[in-house]
């Protein structure tokens, strides 16, 4: 092969690498809300006379389901670095993202959102007509969040947390079974604890700068969000701790209340970290990158799952 040729493969792969980062895979996690359904109705969706094929089938189908939106939320960030990158450019950190930089050109990007989105909204319809429409609300919600309603205090954060709920719909909608309205209810006040967090970092951070980076931080205050912080994390365990003896298809015995300590050692923990510096600008890092916080996560999975299997 030639030097032009090494070349343009070097050309490509950076453009492929550009847009891979671009569409941020670090924050696919959230798509996990939707195993929420096969997780807690599992037992519903079929009876336990049924093999266990049918059982990896359903999995299979919900892990087609967090591809799809996977690749919408890829499609929606891009399309948010394309709104954001005058602003962008004046952030410390931001200013290296692939668009901000110029590593990737803006038509390519659009080019990418554009086929990401078609693909994406074209598989959820096949997979599920249901399915298809949650993932069409998710799309303009995004879409009408990057262009608009990003800027508006208070809407851009409950906005972030209509679309988490979105996606543990989403979840249902695909193994077709109903879940707890406290479930969505906990969901959302999570959503909106981690927004009101990842603000208020913002906001620190961003210090005179923020109205520039950001409009809608023009409107907060580090104190006003840390009086919301509390009051929704407040919320959020009491929503769950309803839900633990409240909701219909948990086990009679109130077992489920068992896991509710793992619940608030979480929070308080998320909380705690978020404190420092920017971490709260970041809930990925916080989730993945802290021990104690992975452990808690875990011994709820763990514990939630037994308590199901035993009692339920």
């Amino acid at each position: 092969m030639n030097d032009s040729g090494r070349a343009s493969e070097t050309n490509v792969i950076g453009i492929a690498t550009a847009l891979f980062v671009s569409m941020r895979p670090r924050q696919w996690y959230k798509n996990l809300i939707i195993y929420l359904a096969f997780f807690f109705t599992i037992d519903e969706a079929w009876s336990l006379n049924t093999d266990i094929g049918a059982a990896l089938n359903m999995f299979g189908v919900v892990t087609l389901a967090f591809l799809i939106f996977s690749a919408l939320t890829g499609a929606v960030y891009l399309l948010n670095d394309i709104m954001d990158v005058e602003s962008d450019r004046q952030h410390p950190r931001k200013r290296h993202r692939p668009i901000a930089s110029e590593r990737l050109k803006i038509p390519v990007a659009w080019t990418a959102a554009i086929v990401l989105t078609v693909v994406g909204l074209g598989g959820a319809f096949l997979l599920e007509p249901a399915f298809g429409a949650i993932s069409v609300v998710y799309a303009l919600a995004n879409v009408a969040y990057s262009m608009l309603l990003k800027h508006i205090v208070l809407v851009d954060v409950f906005v972030i947390s209509g679309g988490m709920v979105l996606r543990a719909v989403a979840g249902a909608a695909i193994m077709q079974v109903p879940i707890s309205p406290w479930l969505y209810l906990c969901t959302a006040l999570a959503a909106l604890l981690l927004a009101l967090i990842k603000r208020r970092s913002q906001l620190a951070t961003a210090g005179e700068e923020a109205a520039s980076q950001r409009p809608s931080l023009s409107r907060y205050t580090v104190e006003a969000l840390d009086h919301l912080v509390v009051i929704t994390a407040t919320a959020s365990l009491i929503a769950y701790s309803l839900y633990t003896f409240t909701a219909p298809n948990l086990p009679d015995n109130d077992a489920m209340m068992l896991t509710i300590p793992f619940v608030a050692f979480g929070l308080f923990r998320y909380i705690i970290l978020s404190g420092s510096a920017d971490a709260g600008e970041n809930p990925e890092d916080l989730l993945m990158g802290d021990v104690p916080l992975i452990a808690t996560i875990v011994l709820w999975l763990v514990s939630a799952a037994v308590i199901l299997a035993v009692f339920r």
